[in-house]
């Protein structure tokens, strides 16, 4: 059973800060074939692994995909 939520770590730089974004688990599978977890708005989207390898998803277009992204599993 995938973990059900985790926050989402961006970090562009060290001048920069970090931006965490809380994802839920989804009914999707990404493209590797991990679950698929989104926000609130269903705009972040990534694929996270059972190893916490996170693949941002595009949800439009003209997205940049992040450079930098930790996955911290919250507890349920």
């Amino acid at each position: 059973m995938p973990t059900q939520r985790y926050e989402l770590v961006f970090e562009d730089g060290p001048e920069s800060g970090q931006d965490i974004v809380v994802v839920s688990v989804t009914d999707q599978k990404g493209p590797g074939g991990h679950p698929v977890y989104a926000d609130d708005t269903g705009i972040v989207r990534a694929e996270i692994s059972d190893h916490g390898e996170v693949r941002v998803l595009p949800s439009g277009g003209g997205q940049e995909p992040a450079r930098r992204v930790r996955a911290r599993a919250l507890p349920s």
